[in-house]
């Protein structure tokens, strides 16, 4: 059987009173009892269920997550993830409150998170590009006791609590282990894309990819990176001239959103099932063009399962527990069109969100 309080209590020769207080690091308490129960803690092998103990106690947990407000697939099924994660963990008192921002507007972010402190919230988690105004606006919610959890792209240098989301630079490598050897090593040209490299994760899948071109593939040419920004017009515009005037282009590694712009464009230049597509998170648009062949493969993680980590990793900052690493560590999964798993309910319902 476990142990209990009343097993500590007859342990350390105190009362139930007394154990209380301590493992609520409640005042009032001797030194020398703090040890004894502590003692008597470590001999019983005594594990607290704090789940229960915050029920108990009608603890809430009110958790942010901020996601950019864009018309992406990927962020959008992020967010029903989130949506899905927080319902199941309402049993646990933990209410997740999902707030939007304006994606290339970082000052309007700041606000926003300027905004949280004193509105109950227990942590915080974001998914954006790190910033001298963001680094300052986490800093600050740190000062006021905020945790917060960086959310598919890292904020390492912002003094946040902890990451959530796959190794991006594992993914990088990844990507381009799968591109030399769809390439056949060469010779060859690969074209590749990015929303932004002030992004963390864009950042470190170039660096992951670069490592392995120029490591085991050194046949193949890996053009600059050409930014979009978030428009779809430049995406288009940028991979249609880059198209037209460099010839020896084999591949194509798109490290962040705008799939739908560029698979159009691949298939109006009549280059589908001609070139290697590698692509991240596959959403409803990736499945479809893994299955019409337009894209190779797909780079992807669980999103339930980040969604799930998310609110996990907030509550243990806010009770200051420490993590299951193991149980917390977002896996990089490769998605082919011959192993692409069976579509989702809501996908299969709306076959309209995979256009």
């Amino acid at each position: 059987m476990r142990p209990t309080v009343n097993d500590i209590a007859r342990e350390a020769g105190v009362s139930l009173a007394t154990v209380d207080r301590v493992l609520n690091a409640r005042p009032g308490v001797r030194e020398k009892t703090i040890r004894a129960v502590n003692e008597a803690i470590a001999r019983l092998g005594y594990v607290r269920d704090l789940t229960a103990a915050n029920l108990a106690r009608s603890r809430s947990y009110r958790m942010a997550v901020l996601l950019p407000d864009t018309e992406s697939q990927f962020v959008q099924s992020l967010a029903d993830a989130l949506i899905e994660a927080g319902s199941q963990a309402a049993t646990a008192r933990i209410e997740l409150k999902l707030l939007r921002f304006p994606a290339e507007d970082p000052h309007a972010l700041a606000a926003l998170l300027a905004g949280l402190p004193g509105r109950g919230y227990a942590g915080v988690a974001l998914m954006a590009p790190e910033t001298p105004v963001l680094r300052d606006a986490v800093r600050g919610l740190r000062v006021r006791g905020l945790p917060v959890v960086a959310l598919v792209s890292d904020l390492p240098n912002t003094g946040r609590d902890h990451f959530v989301g796959i190794d991006n630079r594992a993914a990088g490598r990844t990507a381009g282990v799968l591109m030399g050897r769809f390439l056949g090593g060469g010779p060859a040209q690969v074209m590749v894309i990015g929303q932004s490299l002030l992004a963390r994760d864009m950042i470190e899948r170039r660096r992951g990819f670069d490592e392995v071109m120029l490591r085991d593939f050194p046949a193949i040419e890996v053009l600059p990176s050409l930014e979009t920004h978030g428009s779809e017009r430049l995406l288009r515009q940028v991979v249609a001239e880059t198209l037209l005037h460099a010839p020896d282009v084999r591949g194509i590694y798109a490290m962040g959103n705008g799939h739908r712009s560029l698979t159009q464009i691949v298939e109006e230049m009549g280059l589908s099932g001609r070139l290697t597509v590698i692509c991240h998170e596959l959403t409803p648009h990736m499945r479809g063009a893994l299955e019409a062949g337009t894209v190779t493969a797909v780079i992807t993680q669980n999103l339930g399962h980040l969604a799930r980590s998310t609110l996990r990793v907030l509550r243990a900052k806010a009770d200051n527990l420490p993590l299951d690493e193991g149980q917390e560590q977002i896996r990089i999964e490769i998605v082919l069109r011959e192993n692409l798993p069976p579509a989702p309910d809501s996908v299969r319902q709306n076959p309209a969100a995979a256009a």
